[in-house]
């Protein structure tokens, strides 16, 4: 076996790979992505799948999912006439209509035309509580760096960023920008060296004044090069009005502070690695690790309200709100005016809680009328407005439904349907528990016909950063792989938050090899189950989960047919040097301390591949505009490999961002392109 696992970064012959737009790279990605088109794009089955994918991204049976925001509900819509899309607003009247009047506020399509630029939406911000102005983000190609621009809801405008009335303007960057009136903001953004951390994210919080010049802007916090990132925020609540900076060390670990009128820092004095919310005198905190406490103990994933103003002056009186167990972990929870909503998973299912302040306790009670057998989320709540809530439910073989409804005022009713994108007659949904190496049952779902033969499987997972896999519902699997006779099954490792955040914090730098173990664990537990065999299963992850796709081909290749690995992190040894590869050090340790890069070396893709091993077929894809997981990971791994004369495809779309895809078109066709590959295999 030979591999380059300490080989030094100069030694590294790719590394020309990593000028992202560069004339030498990106003709090596044209080269290659005419391969994989020729042997993929082609052929009546791709052009099928392909056209169900797009049918399910554009139609307009789709439900679209709003956001309170004042006397209206505002949505983001893109389809096939508007590939773009359409930022827009209606009332709640109109939307529970079968077919709501919407007032367009924006039209994206006509904008990029109209200014020639290739703009992707990013996001928006009203300002508080008029909501006649917003910051709207808008990136070039789908990066995460943005422009940002005012816009007037009135006139329908966008400012001009001149003039003594000139709107607020910033050029393309990493931009963290908050309302505090309408004649000022909060801001942190590139403005030169030293603005930025070492992750490329703000390292000052600043106050801005409109008509003044973006360097006049007044520094109220610097943070370390080192910090991932600093930010400052306004809270306009009428009687709770407040503004806060929040330092993140890292990516888990983050310092709050309140700040006075007289710009004095004030502590919230509660662990780092906690996350906190404060909404009106309530300050409620989510522990990540032990917490004690006057002699008392709190668990790791326990939920804690304290009185903010009585906190903040020295006193701990804490009520729990949640508590975990072995099987039961908070998944996420949202404040309406009066209540608090609890999502609760326990074995990755969902249910919804009740509380409600009252004098000296928290009344609890269970969410009444919601569907069984479904993952429910809370897609918003709007505190300024009263109790309304916004409830999304579906399942894998359950298409999605929107419910609404007012706590205390009436029962979560249906608004909303999505059509059913496949036929599912004969397709069920199993759970089952795989072993992992260390003992540990890790639980997963199985989705496909109960066919007892063996057949084509494609095993998804990412394991990382705390993010929960729950059952949802996707038109473009059931059409491209489920109903063409394969199963999809979702992998629920360690490294997410499926059992609360001890099922993330467990894996941590030199606990990384617990999620690679736990997928593996799963893939055998397919076999033994007689579900595939490894010839016909094939795995697939992005992101952090393409980081787990390239150990599975280095260190677990006879267990799959088939890798699909996307947006991908897989250069280990320089991943904290390349964009914002920095903040994800408190997640797989530093490089470049001798102790966290000998575990770190264990498994990096890139420094393990095996001159002499025998490796499935990869596919291998990412973006050029991907600004947070550098496209040189993907390109090195497939050059590489090819190279060594590995089976290895690789695609690199022009735009997209982290998602890999700028509009529905281009999602529709990489999605063909990753079933097309994974049925040439099992065919």
């Amino acid at each position: 076996m030979t591999s380059d696992q300490n080989s030094p970064a100069d030694s590294d012959p790719y590394l020309w790979l990593e000028d992202v737009t560069g004339d030498a790279a990106l003709d090596w990605v044209r080269a290659h992505n005419a391969v994989t088109e020729a042997q993929l794009a082609t052929g009546e089955r791709f052009e099928q799948m392909q056209s169900d994918v797009r049918e399910v991204l554009d139609t307009d049976a789709r439900i679209p999912y709003v956001r309170r925001r004042g006397e209206y509900l505002y949505n983001f819509w893109r389809d096939g006439t508007n590939i773009r899309g359409l930022w827009r607003r209606t009332t709640l009247e109109q939307y529970q209509s079968d077919n709501p009047e919407w007032d367009v506020l924006v039209d994206l399509d006509a904008l990029a035309e109209a200014e020639g630029e290739n703009w992707v939406w990013k996001g928006t911000q009203l300002l508080r509580p008029h909501r006649d102005r917003a910051l709207i983000s808008l990136s070039r190609g789908g990066a995460d760096a943005a422009v940002v621009r005012e816009f007037d809801m009135e006139t329908r405008q966008f400012l001009s960023p001149d003039g003594p009335d000139a709107g607020f303007y910033l050029p393309e960057a990493k931009t963290d920008i908050d309302w505090i009136d309408i004649d000022t903001v909060y801001l942190g953004t590139d403005t030169g060296p030293g603005s930025l951390t070492d992750s490329g994210y703000p390292r000052l919080a600043q106050r801005w004044k409109r008509g003044t010049p973006l360097s006049s802007a007044e520094t109220l916090y610097e943070g370390e090069s080192t910090d991932v990132a600093i930010s400052a925020s306004h809270d306009p609540t009428p009687g709770f009005e407040r503004d806060f900076v929040t330092r993140s060390v890292d990516f888990y670990n983050s310092r709050r502070f309140q700040l006075t009128l007289d710009d004095e820092l004030v502590l919230i004095d509660t662990p780092e690695d906690a996350g906190i919310s404060i909404h009106h005198e309530w300050l409620l905190i989510r522990t990540k690790s032990p917490w004690t406490v006057e002699d008392t103990e709190y668990a790791t994933g326990t939920l804690l309200a304290a009185r903010y103003e009585d906190y903040l002056a020295g006193a701990r009186e804490l009520t729990v709100l949640f508590e975990p167990d072995d099987h039961s972990s908070l998944d996420h929870y949202s404040w309406t005016r009066d209540h608090l909503i609890l999502v609760v998973l326990t074995d990755v299912r969902t249910t919804l809680r009740i509380l409600t302040p009252a004098d000296n306790t928290w009344d609890e009670r269970p969410f009444e009328g919601l569907p069984e057998l479904t993952t429910i989320e809370i897609l918003d709540t709007d505190p300024d407005s009263g109790n309304e809530y916004f409830l999304n439910a579906s399942g894998y073989t359950s298409p999605a439904t929107l419910l609404h409804g007012v706590i205390g005022e009436s029962e979560p009713t249906v608004v909303k349907s999505a059509p059913a994108f496949f036929d599912a007659t004969d397709i069920v949904t199993q759970q089952f528990f795989a072993t992992s190496a260390d003992g540990t049952q890790v639980p997963y779902f199985v989705v496909g016909t109960e066919d007892s033969t063996p057949g084509p499987t494609l095993l998804y997972g990412y394991g990382g950063f705390e993010v929960s896999l729950t059952p949802s519902y996707s038109g473009s699997i059931g059409r491209a792989w489920l109903t063409r006779g394969g199963t999809y099954v979702v992998a629920n490792i360690r490294g997410g938050g499926e059992y609360g955040p001890g099922w993330h914090t467990q894996v941590l730098k030199s606990g990384r090899h617990k999620v690679h173990e736990d997928f593996a664990a799963v893939a055998r537990d397919l076999v033994d189950r007689g579900i595939t065999t490894p010839e016909l299963l094939a795995a697939q992850g992005g992101s952090n989960g393409g980081l787990l796709m390239g150990i599975m081909l280095t260190k677990y290749p006879e267990l799959f047919g088939a890798i699909v690995c996307q947006v991908p992190l897989l250069d280990m040894r320089r991943f904290h040097l390349l964009l914002a590869g920095a903040s994800w050090m408190a997640e797989y340790g530093d490089p470049d301390n001798a102790d966290e890069w000998s575990f770190i070396s264990q498994y990096s893709p890139y420094q393990n591949i095996d001159a002499d091993g025998s490796y499935p077929p990869i596919l291998i894809a990412t973006s050029t505009r991907d600004d947070r997981v550098h496209p040189a990971h993907a390109r090195k791994m497939a050059a590489r490999l090819e190279e060594l004369g590995k089976p290895v495809l690789y695609f690199e779309n022009i735009e997209g961002g982290h998602g890999g895809a700028a509009d529905n078109a281009q999602l529709a066709y990489k999605t063909a392109l990753t079933y097309e590959f994974l049925w040439q295999k099992f065919s």
